[in-house]
């Protein structure tokens, strides 16, 4: 289930998605993975390869379009490099059983928050 085509065209869909909704992808890419019978740590690490390359081009896209505010991009993105040092540590602690509802609960507590927010 690795053809390169398939993945491509479910790419052009997590772009979409990505630059639509600023969650990066791996909201997308992480389930399709695990789906493929990735490990949860090589889901996530693959993810990041995905998001590396989408939002370099949402990036551009939005720069474009004036949309950005790099003063707050950027401490966010500083204090995002200890977190993800962090992250990663953690993720190799667990169980890949233990990492899909952990990733479920997330999404779902995400969803709520955003969906009952005024």
């Amino acid at each position: 289930m690795n053809n390169p085509l398939v993945l491509s065209l479910f790419g052009i869909i997590v772009g979409i998605g990505a630059s639509f909704t600023g969650l990066g992808g791996g909201f997308l890419v992480v389930p399709l993975l695990l789906f493929l019978g990735y490990t949860s740590q090589k889901a996530v690490g693959t993810s990041f390869v995905t998001i590396l390359v989408i939002a370099i081009s949402a990036l551009v896209a939005h720069s474009k379009l004036a949309n950005i505010d790099y003063r707050a991009g950027l401490f966010i993105g500083c204090g995002g490099v200890v977190g993800a040092q962090i992250g990663a540590r953690f993720v190799e602690q667990i169980s890949t059983g233990s990492f899909k509802k952990i990733f479920a609960g997330v999404l779902v507590a995400l969803a709520c928050l955003l969906f009952f927010q005024k």
